[in-house]
């Protein structure tokens, strides 16, 4: 049997210094590791914990760890993750499937064919966001990988009234909104973490999925698993979503992806591929 576990990264296993969540007293706080440094800084964390439960879960030859984010493959590539590299990553919220850290063309093509035939063009949802976008709260706007384009805002100024009708402009055209920290993305419908999850469960032959994500972009991840967690936090839990096969965990910030990868490790194990 290969378990097949896919997992968001930003908030869900990684962590930024913004986000970490530490409310503990600092003498109770946990040893943190580095994953990820940016421009000679260091940006993004794991419990020491969260990293030996990580290692241990990609040394078993029958799980398939698979990093699962809407990050760009360039942003993706700067994580250095403990134990075994990751045979395939998930990147662009399913735009770009890498195969031991290439991107596969195939599997591009067929995105790109879906995105033509289902939803408005990039092009279309980017002029309409710097048209309606509002020069006090906007800080950049970017198009990630010629599949979809986000802002980053100072979010305490951006009205709830000008998100709603974005979301509500976007999804005319077949496209969703999605709120995470400090950048709003308008992702095309069609462009899935699941729908890759599945590709890469079929080339590897896994007969069970298990996922996690924090966001709406990650609820059809969620939804498509055969067992998922979500933190208690980010906009899935400020929302109290949840479905059948998803546990919502209560634990928040940086403490969460730990408990995520406890329950990842017990299921594997339960299915007979780790030790408990």
């Amino acid at each position: 049997m290969t378990v097949l576990v896919a997992s968001d990264l930003d908030r869900t296993l990684i962590y930024s210094a913004a986000a970490l969540g530490l409310t503990m007293p600092d003498q109770e706080a946990p040893r943190l590791l580095c994953v990820e440094v940016h421009e000679s800084k260091p940006l993004s964390y794991m419990t020491e914990t969260a990293a030996a439960l990580l290692a241990r879960l990609t040394e078993d030859p029958g799980v398939v760890f698979v990093p699962t984010t809407t990050r760009t493959r360039k942003q993706y590539q700067r994580i250095r993750f403990p134990g075994r590299p990751a045979a395939y990553a998930i990147c662009a919220n399913g735009g770009q499937l890498l195969v031991d850290g290439v991107p596969d063309r195939d599997w591009r093509r067929q995105v790109a064919a879906r995105l033509a035939q289902e939803c408005a063009p990039l092009e279309e949802v980017h002029r309409h966001l710097l048209a309606v976008a509002d020069a006090a709260w906007l800080r950049k706007a970017r198009v990630a990988e010629d599949l979809f384009a986000y802002l980053v805002v100072e979010r305490a100024l951006v009205p709830d009234a000008w998100l709603k009708s974005l979301t509500e402009w976007a999804g005319e055209r077949g496209w969703t909104v999605s709120l995470q920290g400090r950048k709003i993305y308008a992702v095309p419908r069609p462009l899935t973490k699941s729908a890759a999850m599945h590709e890469v469960a079929r080339r590897s032959g896994a007969t069970t999925t298990l996922a996690a994500g924090d966001s709406l972009l990650d609820a059809d991840l969620l939804l498509a698993a055969d067992s998922a967690w979500r933190p208690g936090h980010g906009e899935l839990a400020d929302a109290a979503w949840t479905a059948p096969t998803v546990t919502a965990l209560p634990e928040a910030g940086v403490l969460a992806g730990e408990a995520i990868l406890r329950a990842f490790t017990r299921e594997a194990g339960r299915l007979g591929r780790l030790g408990a």
